[in-house]
């Protein structure tokens, strides 16, 4: 029988030959207190990067403002953003690892070699890709800005900002080898890295002279030139960050691989993967231009960007653990043609992902526009500010969801299978299309900045609807009655979190006049009281999760 980790149940045992008994020896991995240690040491990493990253944005909001300079730079640095987030950031890693799983079955030799060859492939293709993107510059910010001046700069900053996307993608499938190595929290601490040079890079632009109000036309190149150019390193050094852990790690990358005819081994071993991750790129990259034109027509990419980012923050810290430390265990499974261990574990991250972030849904809803103005107001414009809280708190019902849909899409990457998850990308992509189609016609300017993130949510429904049904229907019965179970449970304690949170936040409103002051109140103590009552509830109804969860904290 497996061992799965102190916060789920174990899975029914599987009969396996000797054969397979050995293999599974060999890629078992990390074991309980392996695992709770890995996924403790992502989620710290994580914290630590979301805060960082947090403040950078307040940051460049400060410095930028939401105007057109401030809405240039995130159209154009949201270009290899987003391609990281659609693509890089989950799908490329987790096609990667179940190759690379695979190659450890061979031996310690032939793996070592295939994943040179891989990284060397990976590089050779990104760098074609990158240098593609950059000379399509202007042809690509052309489809999303229409007024001139804003489009002048934007197309500038894109030829600074792109190259980002070979950095970016050296970065996953660096990561995508440390994690095949059981190594997990030190890619999580290269966003630091990133987060602290690109605040550097504010505080030389604000030292530097300039006009008093940044417009396209005003920003000097001084200003343009540090602005792109040490955003981008920031993800250089992000990039240099992971390929120093792999150094440490043990694994030495040699360029000594020839790029032909042994490179192509792992490219061609690979083709059938990569068409339909090239598909989903592209429907990806259809829903991002639609969505960056709708915003750029209403004047909301900086909003719709900084209210991106805070839905974000609690994925990144809470799911992304739980995500990063199973994807190498459903890979080890799945290559073993356990799909009893495979649906246990995406039965356990489900309801892991359900106890965390259901609850943080309703934080989000009932804090969003408080938290939002207390820390963005004096910033930015108070009605921007408004904007980004309101578009967080109604676009926070799409967090599980997403969650889950990122799960459900591992399943299918660690049997080798990209077909199944673009055909759910396909659904997502045009759920937001028509969302924001629709919207942008019978709407007005501040509630279309708005639907630019519920569509997002929307879409994520949709896809973790359609995920499930497609595992439903491949591999049958996937063990969800526990997670329905789960998320019952997490609704009555959320639903008793949130109507204390709420009663609190009106006390204070009617207690409270100036606006920084009853904001901070509101947010401190509506968190507070919450989180007490959740804790109180699930220790009353009976969450196992919620117990896990706070036992291994308290152990670390």
């Amino acid at each position: 029988m497996h061992d799965y980790g102190s916060f789920a149940t174990q899975p029914l045992p599987v009969q396996r030959s000797p054969r397979r008994a050995a293999e599974s020896i060999e890629l078992k991995g990390i074991g309980t207190d392996g695992l709770a240690h890995a996924g403790r040491q992502v989620a710290i990493a994580g914290v630590v990067s979301r805060l960082t990253g947090f403040i950078r944005t307040i940051v460049l909001a400060a410095v930028l403002g939401t105007a057109a300079v401030g809405d240039a730079y995130n159209g154009a640095n949201n270009m290899p953003n987003m391609l990281y987030e659609l693509l890089l950031g989950s799908v490329l890693a987790s096609a990667v690892v179940p190759l690379l799983t695979r190659a450890r079955r061979q031996g310690r030799k032939r793996s070592r070699e295939f994943t040179q060859r891989v990284m060397v492939a990976a590089v050779v293709v990104l760098a074609a890709v990158t240098a593609l993107t950059v000379a399509c510059a202007p042809l690509i910010v052309r489809v999303f800005v229409a007024d001139s001046d804003q489009r002048q700069l934007a197309t500038w900053l894109a030829y600074l900002l792109l190259p980002q996307i070979f950095f970016y993608g050296v970065a996953v499938v660096v990561s995508a080898v440390l994690n095949v190595r059981d190594s997990f929290a030190t890619a999580g601490w290269a966003p630091v890295i990133n987060n602290l040079i690109v605040l550097t890079t504010c505080g030389v632009f604000v030292l530097l002279p300039g006009p008093v109000t940044l417009t396209p036309t005003s920003i000097t190149t001084a200003q343009l030139l540090t602005i792109g150019v040490g955003t981008t390193v920031g993800i250089a050094g992000q990039t240099a960050w992971v390929v120093m852990a792999l150094r440490r790690n043990g694994f030495a990358w040699s360029w000594r691989v020839r790029p032909l005819p042994y490179t192509w081994r792992p490219v061609r071993s690979g083709l059938p993967i990569l068409g339909w991750l090239l598909v989903y790129a592209a429907i990806s990259q259809i829903g991002v231009a639609i969505t960056m034109r709708v915003a750029f027509d209403h004047g909301g990419v900086s909003i719709y960007t900084y209210a991106e980012l805070l839905f974000q923050v609690p994925y990144g810290i809470l799911a992304a653990s739980v995500l990063t430390v199973l994807m190498p265990r459903i890979s080890r499974a799945a290559a073993l043609g356990d799909h009893a261990s495979v649906l246990a574990d995406l039965s356990r991250g489900a309801r892991f992902l359900s106890a965390a972030l259901i609850p943080v849904t309703m934080a989000m809803t009932l804090l969003g526009p408080g938290f939002a103005a207390l820390v963005f107001t004096g910033r930015v414009d108070p009605e921007a500010a408004r904007l980004i809280g309101t578009a967080v708190a109604c676009s926070a019902f799409g967090l599980a969801p997403f969650a889950l849909v990122m799960l459900q899409m591992r399943v299918f990457y660690a049997y080798n299978d990209t077909r199944t998850p673009t055909v759910i990308n396909v659904a997502m992509v045009l759920t937001k299309v028509t969302t924001l189609t629709i919207g942008a016609t019978v709407l007005s300017d501040h509630a279309v900045i708005v639907m630019l993130s519920v569509a997002s949510s929307f879409a994520y429904i949709v896809g973790a609807v359609a995920g499930y049904v497609l595992l439903r229907r491949r591999y049958g019965l996937l063990g969800f009655s526990a997670v329905a179970a789960t998320a019952h449970r997490v609704v009555w304690a959320t639903a008793f979190a949130g109507a204390a949170g709420l009663a609190v936040i009106a006390l204070l409103r009617s207690m409270i006049d100036p606006p920084t002051i009853q904001h901070l109140a509101t947010v401190t103590a509506g968190a507070a009281v919450g989180a007490a009552v959740f804790l109180l509830a699930a220790r009353l109804i009976g969450i196992p999760e919620v117990s896990s969860a706070r036992s291994l904290l308290l152990r670390s």
